[in-house]
This record gives structure tokens, C-alpha cells and sequence, in this order.
């Protein structure tokens, strides 16, 4: 704790500015045999403690502001034995604490469950707010840790505050893995499947991408492991090849016939003539047998999902209703965690994270104007895949949506506002059957919703002749 002491002491810090004076050091800050991290509640009529946090990777910048009206700035570094005298010392303070911060990737995480398991009281601070503000408080977009610091005490005393839910705290640390795992695991799955169809398969064997119909092909990987280029095939003869891979296509309608298809194929491929035991050969099998585990691994997650909720009654909720299935009702309870701590229906799509008028914001040229858009969310971007496929048509939707793409089909802007506009109205729903504890039930009761149908794409939009 040698640099806390230093900067309670009035050191000068690394970053270029200096604490305002104290006589005494954190330690003796310290009452003498303090062992325990929990705040002390008792006198709700004493003041309050400010504690303002400014996250960074390796040093976190505490700026606190006692009840007395005192400030204390120093430096804590992210290990337990900083973690610990910061916790000592605030525990020391009378009165009631409330401190906050900034979530920073996942910096935060450790020092803020240390918090809130000692008892404190946490709020976090909205990024796109705290920029907001600092631009109108300073009137410039520089910023430091210092400054920082003191924007997020400036925003707590006055209340500009996010209540924080911690995933661990309060239960859905399992959850949220889970679901980000599955996240990074497709996210490499897509971008090696690309690598796949666009650069190995028009090299060596570009006929054979006919056969590729969704991601879920199995079959494919596994015959171009086997064979991998044409000469591959037409090293066996015909029946030899057919034999050899009959087992490895699986279950096929007409298996022979397209067998003999792909035979005629590599036959007149115009493939890069490469050696099966070249180089370039085993490059293009490590690629497909790492897609391969890839997908084992997709599967594996899916089914330790349902796994791990299948006592869980907000989840056999979900996955009734149309167009969710198991990984995206994973991916509503990891993001939003127990939806009945929230108060009123109109909340639904924030609590399901879609983030309607709350996403990062980016500048673009559209139409010759400078206009603000939104960025997607995986969360948005799970909920708003099914959101394509579904209601049924009998289903109660905003009754806005049927005449916003009919103005203009080919409109990118009115078609993103109708899938919002279902995007809202299913996560209201969903909000809704959590929140009461009930089933899901179609308008009319008398016409069950048929669940095959509800996954089939719509019809493409065209304008009319």
C-alpha cells in the first residue's frame, strides 16, 4: 500500500496531478483491530460518503468526499492488498457510503463485487452520460483519470446515476458465460466459415459449394475432410468411391444419385491441380477439421444450456414463445436476470437489452445528411433474428408495422423501424409472461400457434409494377 500512502499523503501521482494534502496516512485512517469490510448502516441521519472511481486496467483513481465535506484523492492498484486497505478505510468512514463508477470491459468487475459483498451501496455511471456532461461541464472532449474521477462525483452528487447489477452478486454470473461463450464461439465459427467458401473451396474444389445449405451441414465438412480436393475422388473408381463415402454423407434422400453426381463433378473440376499430400492440402483439412470442433462445441453449449435451465420456470416460458428457442431465451435471462426487479411494462425492451434509443452511437452520411445512428448488440442481434420469422399473422402486432414497408419496400430505414416495432412488442411479451408467471397465449386460443410455420422466413418485399 506504499503508493496509496503516498498519494493520501499528498504525493504527486504518475499521471501528472496531485492530491490535495492530508496529514495522515490510509493506515491511520484505519481504526486499530478493523477486521471487518462491512459499512456501518446504523446512522441513517448522518451524512453521506461520496466515493467516485475511475477504473483503468492496472490503477484505479479514487476521489472520496467525506460527509464532512473533506476530499481524499489517491491511486489503488488492482490487487487484493490494495483492495483490502480501500476497503478498510472505507469501512472507517461514519455514516452512510455510496460510491460510483464507470464500467470499464470488465475491470470493474472484481473491485465492485468486493464492494457490494461488504455491504456498500454501488451505482455505476452511464458512458455515453458521463461524456455528456464532462463536454458540458468543461467544454472539451480531453479527458484523464483525474478529470474522470471528478465527473463521476459531480454526476453522484447529483443523482445522474444507473442502478448496477452485478452477474455474480446476484446469480446470473453462470448464465452470462454461458451465453458469451456461445457468442465467441459462433463468431468464429462464421468468420472461418466465410474463410471456407470463399477461399479454400473456389481454389481446389469450387463445384462442390453447391451443396453448402446452412450452417448445420455437417455432412459437408466431414466428405471434404476425406476429400479434400477432386483428385481425391477420381483416385477410386466409381463404386469404390461411392462405398467408401456412404457412410461419411449420413442420411441422404437418394444417397447413390448424388453420389454419383459428385463423382461426375471432379471429374470436369477446374480446381487448382494441387497434390493431396501437399502442403496447401493439409492447411485446407486443419481449417475444416477446426470448423468441425467448432460445431461440437456449438452443440455442446446449446445442450448444457438447457441443461442447466431446465428447472428453471422463466426459461420453459420463453421458449414458448414463437421463434425463441433455447439460446435465445438464454440470451434474454443472462442479460437481463430476474426481470420482476423491474417495475412497468413499458420497460420490457430495455430490460431484454434490444437498447431502442440507448445503443452506442455513431455518425454516418445518409442521403447527403449527417444523421445518428445506433450500433447492434449481440443480444439485439439474437432477439431480432427470430423477430424476422415471426409473429403469426394472427398475432396482435403495433398496428403501425403492416404499412411502413408498403410505402416503400426497398426502404432500409422503414424496414429496420417495422422490425423494431415487432422487436419491441416481443420483448414486451416476453417482459410480461416472466414478469406475471404465466404462459404464453395466442390472441385466439382456439387456433394453437403452429411453431413450424413460425420459423419459415417472409416473403421478400417487392415493389409493386
Amino acid at each position: 500500500m506504499q503508493d496509496v500512502s503516498q498519494a493520501i499523503t499528498g504525493a504527486t501521482l504518475s499521471s501528472g496531478w496531485s492530491v490535495i494534502p492530508v496529514k495522515t496516512s490510509l493506515e491511520t485512517l484505519i481504526p486499530k483491530g478493523e477486521t471487518t469490510f462491512m459499512t456501518d448502516q446504523s446512522h441513517s441521519t448522518a451524512g453521506t460518503n461520496l466515493v467516485a472511481i475511475d477504473i483503468a486496467k492496472e490503477w484505479n483513481v479514487v476521489l472520496v468526499q467525506e460527509a464532512s465535506g473533506q476530499k481524499r484523492n489517491f491511486k489503488v492498484a488492482n490487487n487484493a492488498a490494495d483492495h483490502n486497505q480501500l476497503l478498510l478505510y472505507l469501512s472507517s468512514l461514519s455514516g452512510r457510503t455510496r460510491m460510483a463508477f464507470e464500467p470499464t470491459g470488465d475491470f470493474h468487475r472484481p473491485l465492485a463485487f468486493r464492494l457490494l459483498q461488504a455491504g456498500f451501496e454501488v451505482v455505476a455511471i452511464s458512458s455515453v452520460a458521463q461524456a455528456r456532461f464532462q463536454e458540458a461541464r468543461y467544454g472539451t472532449w480531453d479527458k484523464n483519470d483525474p478529470k474522470d474521477a471528478r465527473v463521476i462525483l459531480a454526476m453522484l452528487t447529483q443523482g445522474l446515476v444507473q442502478i448496477y447489477h452485478d452477474p455474480l452478486f446476484h446469480g446470473d454470473h453462470d448464465l452470462q458465460e454461458l451465453s458469451n461463450t456461445y457468442y465467441q464461439v459462433t463468431l468464429a465459427r462464421t468468420r472461418l466459415q466465410h474463410s471456407l467458401l470463399l477461399h479454400y473451396l473456389p481454389l481446389y474444389f469450387p463445384e462442390f459449394g453447391r451443396y453448402w445449405y446452412s450452417t448445420r451441414t455437417e455432412w459437408f465438412i466431414r466428405f471434404l475432410i476425406r476429400f479434400p480436393v477432386p483428385s481425391a475422388v477420381r483416385a477410386l473408381d466409381r463404386e469404390a468411391f461411392i462405398a467408401e463415402a456412404w457412410n461419411v454423407v449420413g442420411k441422404k434422400v437418394n444417397k447413390r444419385a448424388k453420389l454419383e453426381e459428385i463423382y461426375d463433378l471432379a471429374a470436369c473440376s477446374i480446381g487448382l491441380p494441387v497434390a493431396l499430400d501437399s502442403p496447401a492440402v493439409e492447411t485446407f483439412r486443419l481449417q475444416l477439421e477446426r470448423y468441425a470442433e467448432l460445431n461440437e462445441r456449438r452443440t455442446w453449449l446449446e445442450r448444457r444450456s438447457q441443461e442447466v435451465l431446465a428447472s428453471n420456470p422463466d426459461f420453459q416460458r420463453l421458449i414458448q414463445l414463437p421463434g425463441v428457442a433455447a439460446i435465445t431465451a438464454l440470451t434474454i435471462l443472462a442479460e437481463a436476470g430476474d426481470m420482476r426487479r423491474f417495475g412497468s411494462p413499458p420497460a420490457g425492451p430495455e430490460v431484454l437489452r434490444l437498447g431502442l434509443g440507448k445503443k452506442p452511437i455513431r455518425s454516418v452520411t445518409r442521403k447527403g445528411k449527417l444523421i445518428e445512428t445506433r450500433q447492434q448488440t449481440p443480444a439485439n442481434d439474437l432477439l431480432v433474428g427470430p423477430v424476422t420469422r415471426c409473429p403469426p399473422a394472427r398475432e396482435r402486432v403495433p398496428r403501425q408495422v403492416p404499412a411502413l414497408p408498403k410505402l416503400n419496400p426497398l426502404d432500409a430505414d422503414r424496414k429496420r423501424k417495422a422490425l423494431t416495432a415487432i422487436a419491441a412488442k416481443m420483448a414486451r411479451v416476453a417482459y410480461g409472461v416472466v414478469k406475471n408467471g404465466t404462459d404464453y397465449q395466442p390472441l385466439n386460443n382456439d387456433f394453437p400457434v403452429d411453431r413450424s410455420r413460425s420459423h419459415r422466413p417472409l416473403r421478400r418485399l417487392r415493389p409493386r409494377r
